[in-house]
């Protein structure tokens, strides 16, 4: 049932999960999700609410593992090594796979030790100064915020928070970018700004995406893919391809019939 988009090489191969399932104790909540993420590209993950989208986004970093009851089978592989092996260090996963959520979520610190937090807690030993620099230009809001650093993180407006999420994320290097809904707190204008941060982002990162906003899906991203929920509420993989081919000309009629706004 599920589909996968095929050809990409191992070395634009940014992340894959292979016959991958999601427990919640007894509950399965994704059931047999295969794709390959490629690198340096913007992915969608579109469908109706409680299909599984975010379960499988947080899934690619182990976001999981924080819930007492989930368990992961299957696999997901990065750099050709299944995350979920038991050598393998989730904090280390979580860094290289960094995840911005649904709600800007600052922390109760300056807007400078924001960014500086994380790469203070991995030792980080370059110029501190240069890295928050660096971090919030690519997040583009350096220049609404070079003279107020030492200010609070909460005095910024929800789309400039939001931002400043994304510069902590980045501060501490990542190859990968999750993010979960992350304008859907956000107005129009400050929306836009996001899209179009992510459109500059995917230059040095692959970003992946969930999204309510199929019209954001069909503008910010390169592929996407649709998710569905069966009879007993187990979410799927239906269809996953190149985005313009997916919005333009789906493979399957659920998703016609999403896209086109008849259920969901």
């Amino acid at each position: 049932m599920s589909s996968t988009v095929t050809g990409f090489a191992n070395g634009n191969l940014a992340v894959e999960a292979r016959n991958m399932h999601v427990f919640y104790g007894s509950f399965r909540a994704v059931k047999d999700v295969s794709l390959k993420i490629k690198t340096h590209a913007i992915t969608a993950f579109i469908g109706p609410s409680g299909c599984g989208k975010s379960t499988v986004l947080r899934s690619f970093n182990r976001m999981n593992d924080l819930v007492a009851t989930a368990r992961v089978e299957g696999e997901i592989l990065y750099h050709g090594n299944n995350i979920y092996s038991n050598d393998v260090d989730p904090v280390e996963i979580r860094r290289r796979i960094g995840m911005v959520f649904q709600k800007p979520n600052p922390f109760p610190k300056t807007i400078y030790e924001n960014v500086a937090w994380g790469a203070r807690i991995n030792s980080y030993k370059g110029d501190m100064d240069e890295l928050v620099e660096n971090s919030l230009r690519q997040a583009a809001l350096w220049n609404e915020v070079k003279d107020k650093l030492q200010e609070s993180g909460y005095s910024l407006s929800g789309g400039q928070q939001q931002r400043l999420c994304i510069a902590r994320t980045i501060a501490v290097k990542p190859d990968i970018i999750l993010m979960d809904e992350p304008t859907s707190a956000l107005d129009p204008v400050a929306t836009l700004r996001i899209e179009e941060l992510i459109q500059e982002l995917k230059k040095n990162y692959t970003i992946i995406i969930v999204t309510h906003n199929m019209q954001q899906a069909a503008r910010a991203s390169d592929f996407t893919a649709f998710y569905n929920m069966d009879e007993d509420r187990a979410g799927y993989l239906v269809e996953y391809s190149g985005t313009n081919e997916l919005f333009t000309n789906p493979k399957n009629e659920l998703t016609e019939q999403y896209i086109t706004g008849r259920f969901g």
